[in-house]
This record gives structure tokens, C-alpha cells and sequence, in this order.
């Protein structure tokens, strides 16, 4: 059985058949940005309140001060998180999960614990498969 798609980007079959076709590029966007491996450990980190900049940079380990920067716009951007500048000096910042982020919180943490869970597994799996040079 050969699947083809002629239908202009929608599936034929699957998850993703019953979403219009005009909507695929778009989800495939948010994907992108909420699956990369910045934005689900800035969401996981902010499911214990909100935080300032400082904080986040501490708490996501190796992430870049201009990496952190670009993931917390995208975010905000999408409507994960919210932005809360407060007139105080010094200034202050801080982070938080919107509603909608913290939706997505549950699914991320889901998806971490697996990741916990399995990493002996995988770390095999990528020693068994690795070519030598």
C-alpha cells in the first residue's frame, strides 16, 4: 500500500487526517518551537511559579544567555508564558506559565519522565548504533 500525498499537505490516513490542510504548516511551526529541547525545559522549570531571567539561566542547565532570550520571546509569543515587568528598581522580570502553557506543562513532563526513564536504554541503543570513525 503506497501512501501518497496529493491532497496538498493533508494526510491521507493517521493523527493527522482529520486537520485541514491549511492548518498543517502552521502546527508544524508551533511544534517546532515548543518541541525544541529549550522550550520544554524553560516550560518544566516554570511549573514551579514564576521566575525571573537570572533564575531560568541557573535553572535550565547549558542553555545560552542569547538562547534563553530567543526561547522565552517564542514562547511568550505563542502564548505559553506571560512577561510581568515590574517598576521597581532595580527592575525586576519574571516568568510565568500561562494557562495555556501549563497545559502543555503536563504533556512536557510526561515526556521528560519517559526521557528519565529510558535513558540507560537509549544511551545503549546510541553505544550499539554508534559508527566508528
Amino acid at each position: 500500500m503506497e501512501l501518497t500525498n496529493d491532497s496538498g499537505g493533508a494526510a491521507a490516513v493517521g493523527p493527522c487526517a482529520s486537520i485541514p490542510a491549511e492548518h498543517m504548516d502552521f502546527i508544524r511551526q508551533v511544534l517546532d518551537r515548543v518541541g525544541d529541547k529549550w522550550s520544554l525545559l524553560v516550560i518544566a522549570v516554570l511549573d514551579t511559579g514564576s521566575l525571573r531571567y537570572t533564575d531560568l539561566l541557573r535553572q535550565v542547565p547549558g542553555i545560552s544567555q542569547r538562547m534563553l532570550t530567543l526561547t522565552l520571546r517564542q514562547l511568550q509569543q505563542d502564548g505559553l508564558i506571560s512577561r510581568t515587568a515590574y517598576a521597581e528598581v532595580p527592575p525586576r522580570v519574571e516568568y510565568a506559565l500561562t494557562s495555556l502553557g501549563q497545559g502543555l506543562h503536563e504533556i512536557v513532563s510526561s515526556l521528560i519522565g519517559w526521557a528519565a526513564e529510558h535513558h540507560d536504554e537509549i544511551r545503549a541503543h546510541h553505544a550499539r548504533t554508534a559508527i566508528a570513525p
